[in-house]
């Protein structure tokens, strides 16, 4: 294969090529690609068919660029493709339309990621105050006295907020971890003696990267610049991020390990509530795989591992082993979170080692629980996991436990019955539908025969048209292929409200259908009486309405509908 011919020919240039587990996993990425490449080239081709077939029944010779962006955003189509193939059947692509489509997606992703606060009359103060910066003490601890270095109200700078109105504070220190690298930001509470004020926090963010502000409401009280205050962390809800956070690196760890080296974060979510860790991984994860993910993660946490936190140079750091995800990113200096583990004769090896601003555990026991709740994939190669920890993770089972409970209480038994008694119940329901199913069958072609003295000739042929009782369109066929059968020679038309919504199956029987009659042609006639369309084989065809009050106006249709037809057939 040629794949195997480069790695061969590269291997000594990029050594990382060499291995039987590497060169297969690399095999199995390009491959995975090409299917991809080759699902959505097909798609592609499909839809544009449709496109220019519909162009050339309108008696048009472009393809919008609205049909051009949306297979290009929606289904991967590429646009130069697009013009290829629409060029070779005659078509042009309205490329400027196309443009103008990319343009509004461009301006849409612009206007979701740019930082509510940024785009605020504020940007300049920030940039003014980001060259003093904000000083962080809170890995050391969670309440901390600094002075107001600035207010503002409204994205304006102030010198004092008073009770009921809202508020950024910039502080010359703060313990509050500012949202950043996937960690959410901290809430709590600023507290000035002086005036009896207090600043309830809920947000803190860092439109710049030195730059802490906390953004809340002024609950009490007033705040002035140059007010000496205390900053208080809500303490409960950062260990809830930092258990997260942790585990977080736990799981990536875990996941090199179960599933190989290639595996490289590429987004997360820590929050104070649950986990969110996306991963580039070229396959599904199995639930054998899953389940190993799952168990080295918690076997971790109840080794109660220290999780230790160190700077290092970036070139050092990076040289030992830490992983770092983001190059360009990083200052000279970084900051390393390890966490290790001590095998039986004392050596010491290292887990985990990243490099990482966040706030973590101190060890590994703080944790408590971990349990990942979903596993999906977000795009192609990358898989994303969603994990719960400690408080999160007892809210979840809580929760789980009233539902398994409400659950046994509806099928009055008990939780550890539940399942034994939904498979006897799944088993029941299944049976009383065969028999529902079985008695849905002899009902109607009971009532089938009950038609057979409503046939009229038209046009020399036997027709019936009728509404049967509500039933199945599974019923409805089998009253049809009764009649079909009983008649021998003719055209049957059946109607019923199914849904609530008026419902049709028409059937012709094979010499008529080879004279020209068409089942499907003739329920969509029926069906556009009332407000619907339909479709079908020569044979059979099934259509349904909108408007239920039209289906004996609909059904009292069949019979010119089919003298038109004999007409036309001459």
């Amino acid at each position: 294969m040629a794949d195997e011919a480069i790695i061969e020919r590269m291997k000594h240039i990029y050594p990382e090529l060499s291995g039987d587990d590497n060169s297969q996993r690399i095999l199995n990425v390009i491959y995975e690609e090409e299917r991809r490449f080759h699902y959505t080239l097909d798609v592609g081709l499909f839809l544009l068919d449709g496109l220019l077939r519909k162009a050339e029944e309108e008696g048009r010779k472009v393809i919008s660029g609205e049909d051009a962006f949306q297979l290009h955003d929606t289904y991967g189509f590429l646009i130069e493709l697009t013009e290829e193939v629409a060029a070779e059947r005659g078509f042009s692509v309205d490329l400027e339309g196309f443009e103008a489509e990319m343009e509004r997606q461009r301006e849409r992703a612009r206007a979701a990621q740019k930082f509510s606060l940024v785009e605020r009359p504020a940007k300049e103060i920030y940039e003014q105050l980001g060259a003093l910066g904000t000083g962080f003490v809170g890995y050391e601890k969670l309440e901390h006295e600094t002075p107001v270095v600035s207010l503002l109200v409204d994205g304006k700078s102030v010198d004092r907020a008073v009770k009921g109105q809202e508020v950024e504070v910039i502080l010359l220190e703060t313990p509050f971890y500012g949202e950043m690298g996937g960690q959410v930001g901290d809430t709590g509470n600023i507290i000035g003696p002086l005036r009896d004020c207090r600043v309830k926090v809920v947000a803190t963010l860092r439109p710049l990267t030195d730059l802490t502000v906390h953004r809340g409401q002024v609950i009490a009280g007033e705040i002035h610049v140059d007010d000496e205050v205390k900053a208080e962390v809500d303490a409960e809800r950062r260990h809830d991020i930092e258990r997260n956070h942790t585990a977080t690196h736990l799981l990536q760890a875990a996941l090199r390990r179960v599933l190989g080296e290639h595996v490289r974060q590429s987004g997360s979510l820590v929050a104070h509530d649950r986990l969110r860790f996306d991963f580039i991984h070229p396959t599904a994860i199995t639930k054998e795989e899953l389940e190993r993910i799952q168990h080295l993660v918690t076997e971790k946490i109840h080794q109660n591992l220290e999780v230790m936190k160190r700077k290092a140079t970036y070139q050092d750091a990076v040289r030992d082993g830490a992983l770092a995800f983001f190059e360009g990113k990083y200052e000279d200096e970084v900051r390393v979170v390890e966490i290790i583990e001590e095998e039986e004769l004392g050596t010491i090896n290292i887990f985990s080692a990243e490099l990482c601003g966040g706030t973590h555990v101190k060890s590994t026991g703080e944790i408590g629980i971990f349990h990942i709740i979903n596993e999906s994939s977000i795009a192609a190669g990358v898989r994303r996991i969603e994990a719960v920890t400690g408080r999160g993770a007892e809210k979840f089972f809580a929760q789980r436990l009233l539902t398994l409970e409400a659950v046994a209480q509806q099928l009055q038994t008990s939780p550890d019955e539940v399942v034994g008694k939904l498979s006897s119940l799944l088993k029941e329901l299944a049976e009383e539908r065969k028999r529902a199913i079985a008695l849905e069958s002899e009902l109607a072609i009971r009532e089938a025969d009950s038609l057979l003295p409503r046939v009229q000739t038209v046009a020399g042929m036997n027709v019936l048209s009728a509404r049967v009782s509500a039933m199945s369109p599974e019923a409805m066929r089998q009253a049809g292929d009764r009649l079909k059968e009983r008649l021998r020679s003719g055209a049957i038309v059946l109607g019923t409200i199914y849904n609530d919504k008026p419902y049709f199956v028409a059937m012709v029987t094979p010499d008529l259908a080879a004279k020209g009659f068409h089942a499907g042609e003739i329920v969509k006639q029926v069906a556009k009486v009332a407000g619907g369309g339909g479709g079908g084989k020569p044979e059979l065809g099934q259509g349904s309405g909108k408007d239920k009050a039209k289906l004996n106006e609909a059904l009292g249709s069949v019979a010119d509908t089919i003298f038109r037809k004999a007409w036309d057939l001459g």
